[in-house]
């Protein structure tokens, strides 16, 4: 653990939108010393996309570096003032960037955000503008802090690295799913379709082969079909309490037209808004917390790894979520079947990518 950093970060577009890039600095609070910089050219952006990018950078520097206390200033009025809850997200490209932010800043035990004039931003200025002019290759993310680390970024950016690729597969069949109904911290079996999904599951990884560790959610339907691939793959099954599924609270074992005439208004209001929480249970964004979480976890454990990640619907959604930086309509929208695999790869430096969703070609 170091000591307080400031986090300095600018970002410019030649046009709004037009070419882009942005830049951060991680300088100790004492001393002013560099522990960090970081620039990329991002395309044709808009001027506020790439301020944002420009603090998601540092932001995931000074934790790289293991700092607590983060001191962020910036000329951007908007980032700032939105940062701090004082004016609302309003742009659907704002809203992914700005929750990706307020993610990453949930690690740290104290963070402030302070507007400052251009003219005292001039660090992160230089090299925002040395992304933009493409200098020293800076297409790809520069990053120099004390540790010597190189950041990672997908690879069809022309970026380096190795991510942590994540196999997302959803448990198999159980009687509440047969009669949809939801299914959250209860904990019923898999039934013989589930355990024969699982199966076709594991045999297919098992084919493929690659994958480093198995984790799985500690509910039974979900380390049911992990065992499964475990022993298709010769690999033991850890167990993580992150990847359980929503806590429906009252709804659990309802049908969903049981919930909703039962609960009409809440019922409503949850399918719509991503705070809300059932009765008793649990919120999409309590949820999304925990998931972000458990995500860097992970990529920290198993790092540069292949995973096998056997989960409930909710978290995967969660984490293709997070990995597209899409806004929560994804939760609604994205339908994800039993048993189905999907693949999403982490990077150190925050960046993401998905390789497939709700691939159910094994169960055929």
């Amino acid at each position: 653990m170091i000591g307080p950093v400031i986090v300095e970060a600018d970002g410019g577009s030649r046009g709004n939108p037009g070419p882009a890039g942005y830049g951060a600095v991680v300088l100790d609070a004492d001393t002013r010393s560099v522990l960090a910089e970081r620039r990329e050219s991002l395309g044709v952006v808009t001027n506020n996309v790439a301020e944002y990018r420009g603090l998601i950078a540092g932001l995931t520097a000074a934790a790289e570096l293991g700092a607590s206390d983060v001191a962020v200033r910036m000329d951007s009025k908007l980032v700032v003032e939105q940062m701090c809850g004082r004016w609302k997200v309003k742009h659907p490209d704002m809203i992914p960037l700005q929750r990706r932010a307020a993610d990453i800043a949930e690690q740290f035990d104290r963070i402030s955000y302070t507007w400052i004039p251009r003219a005292e931003n001039s660090h992160a200025d230089r090299l925002a503008n040395e992304a933009m002019d493409g200098a020293d290759d800076s297409t790809t993310p520069q990053s120099t802090p004390a540790s010597a680390a190189t950041p990672a970024s997908p690879a069809w950016m022309g970026d380096v690295g190795t991510p942590t690729r994540m196999l997302l597969l959803r448990h198999g069949q159980t009687p509440l799913s047969v009669e949809r109904r939801y299914s959250g911290r209860g904990n019923p079996s898999l039934t013989d379709l589930g355990r024969g999904q699982a199966r076709g599951a594991a045999n297919r990884l098992a084919a493929h082969g690659g994958i480093d560790a198995i984790v799985s959610s500690p509910l039974d339907r979900a380390q049911q079909t992990a065992e499964a691939a475990g022993h298709a793959l010769g690999l033991p099954v850890d167990v993580h309490d992150g990847l359980t599924e929503t806590d429906f609270g009252a709804w659990e074992g309802l049908t969903f037209r049981e919930a909703a005439d039962q609960y009409p208004d809440l019922h409503q209001r949850w399918l719509s808004d991503t705070s809300v929480h059932p009765p008793d249970g649990e919120s999409f964004d309590e949820v999304r917390k925990r998931i972000v979480a458990t995500r860097d976890e992970l990529v920290t454990t198993y790092a540069g790894k292949t995973i096998l990640v056997v989960t409930h619907v909710t978290p995967i959604k969660t984490l293709l979520q997070l990995a597209l930086d899409a806004g929560p309509s994804l939760l609604y929208r994205l339908h994800l079947d039993l048993a189905s695999l999907s693949v999403a790869e982490f990077y150190r430096d925050g960046g993401a990518s998905v390789r497939l969703v709700n691939d159910t070609s094994h169960l055929n």
